[in-house]
């Protein structure tokens, strides 16, 4: 089971997008499980569907995807299957960021899963409780079933797409980069095998009229001439369509035009920061406005041959204090219309990232449920240098201002093509624009008006504020009833325990 969304949900977004963000990896254990033999049903839920109709009956072995925003629904069903005396496994982000946590609902919690960790659990087979087993390879696999081979899996998850479908590729693991805050920055760079790409590309070419691939390489590109050589060989230019996530650092204007030649229609640059992590923008040793020229500059190139452009940022970082850095970041929408700018709250996932232990030893992480660990539902870390409510207010200026109707008039025209046009202006009329300006708003106001609210943000308080409850109730719909309890609750400060420290955290807000 490949857990896309959270819950059920009705957006405009997740209509049209949902079906396209499957993972990879709960394809891949489906392809390795039936090569070992065994019969497998794939359930992607994309928020869309009746989940409990979609859950299969006879069932000896449950295997469930999920990043940290669908843990609470990833539990209960776990528990719904368990009381049938099926044995469940977990993998996934939120089982590399939360091992200790998963532990608790999961007969199985994997890491880093290559065929032999998976096989040692066909095996085995058997449940574990109260503290399920934790089973990790060393690294990455080193290799995974490409597309042909997931094509059973694939097909029936594109039918829910109903405006533009895409596969999900993968061409490398892991990073180059050394990004403080990101899971893949103590992963490995690993390209994986370009003659198995090749074939996957001519396989599309064979199955559908008009293919689009969506990367899901952390930084798409690092072998850049490998990586094009193979698509040029593979395939003629641009009858195939391809999205991916880079680096600005690797968009040189002579890079662009070969991707342009060879159909890329989508990249997704991380900015991050006007105050660091210049490496990834070509701005080493440059900060402030000058640094939101440049990157507008480089911006506006790339919309030159690439027609959809989403800049991604990191809000609240520590390098971050005062009104500047949103007002830097309106500069850059002004200067910049064509890119879409993507917003994250600064969150800490566990043990993704060598910074969250020292976030911990500061006592800065707050125990807020998974639930709404997806970027932006919650920031679980007490900012540096902003009091919760001042932060808020400039969070809501930014994005109001982002997806105003100027600004959305203004990205509408920088555009080129149908469906870029079309998905910017639902992104910023659905739940990412305006959306999150009605719930960050609902957010301050209780923080100004509710003290039992803002003593939860403080840390003064472990008592979970009705509101977030109500919201994991709703989603859950009537897979609530199977909620584990305690399952709102988590350490925030497993990860520093597991490394040995005996360093007393303060007093942070856990669920009751």
């Amino acid at each position: 089971m490949d857990l896309v969304s959270k819950g059920p949900t009705k957006s405009l977004y997740a209509k049209v997008m949902h079906a396209n963000l499957a993972s990879i990896m709960p394809q891949v254990l489906g392809v390795w499980c039936e090569e070992a033999g065994h019969d497998v049903t794939f359930v992607c839920f994309t928020g869309l569907e009746n989940l409990v109709e979609e859950l299969p009956e006879d069932v000896d072995l449950l295997f469930i995807g999920a990043f940290s925003q669908g843990a609470q629904l990833a539990y209960s069903i776990s528990e719904m299957f368990r009381r049938r005396g099926v044995i469940t496994c977990v993998g996934g982000p939120h089982a590399r960021c939360y091992p200790q946590d998963c532990q608790l609902y999961f007969d199985y919690v994997l890491g880093f899963t290559d065929r032999t960790v998976l096989e040692g659990v066909l095996e085995d087979c058997q449940a574990h409780r109260p503290l399920g087993q934790h089973r990790s390879a060393e690294t990455q696999p080193l290799a995974l079933p490409g597309v042909r081979a997931r094509w059973k899996y694939i097909e029936p998850t594109l039918e829910k797409a109903p405006l533009f479908q895409m596969v999900p590729m993968l061409g490398s693991l892991g990073c180059p980069y050394t990004c403080a805050f990101c899971i893949d920055s103590v992963v490995d760079y690993q390209p994986l095998d370009f003659d198995e790409m090749r074939d996957d590309l001519r396989f599309l070419r064979e199955k559908m009229k008009k293919p689009v691939v969506g990367w899901h390489d952390p930084n798409f590109g690092v072998r850049f001439d490998d990586y094009l050589g193979t698509i040029e060989e593979a395939v003629p230019p641009g009858s195939i369509q391809f999205a991916a996530e880079s680096s600005l650092s690797l968009l040189a204007e002579p890079r662009l035009k070969r991707l342009a030649k060879n159909g890329f229609m989508a990249m997704l640059p991380g900015v991050e920061s006007w105050y660091t992590l210049g490496n990834k923008s070509k701005a080493r040793n440059t900060f402030g406005a000058e640094k939101v020229r440049q990157v507008a500059e480089h911006s506006n190139l790339i919309t030159k041959y690439i027609p959809y452009l989403q800049t991604n940022f990191v809000l609240g970082l520590d390098t971050d204090h005062g009104p500047e850095p949103f007002e830097l970041t309106k500069r850059f929408i002004d200067e910049a219309p064509g890119a879409f700018p993507g917003y994250s709250l600064l969150t800490s996932f566990g043990e993704a990232a060598p910074l969250n232990l020292g976030y911990q030893e500061e006592g800065r992480v707050l125990g807020f449920p998974f639930h709404f660990l997806n970027n932006h539902h919650a920031m679980n870390l007490k900012p540096k240098n902003y009091e919760w409510i001042e932060f808020y207010d400039h969070v809501i200026d930014l994005t109001k201002y982002s997806f105003s109707k100027r600004a959305i008039w203004r990205r509408l025209k920088a555009n080129r093509g149908g469906i870029p046009r079309i998905m910017n202006v639902v992104r910023a009329i659905s739940s990412e624009g305006k959306g999150r300006i009605q719930y960050y708003t609902s957010v301050r106001d209780r923080l100004a008006s509710d003290s039992g609210f803002r003593d939860y943000f403080e840390g003064e308080s472990t008592e979970l504020p009705q509101f977030y409850v109500d919201r994991v109730r709703n989603d859950l719909g009537p897979l609530w009833d199977y909620l584990p309890e305690g399952a709102l609750e988590h350490d925030p400060y497993a990860y520093l325990k597991s490394m040995g420290s005996t360093t007393a955290e303060p007093a942070v807000a856990v669920a009751n």
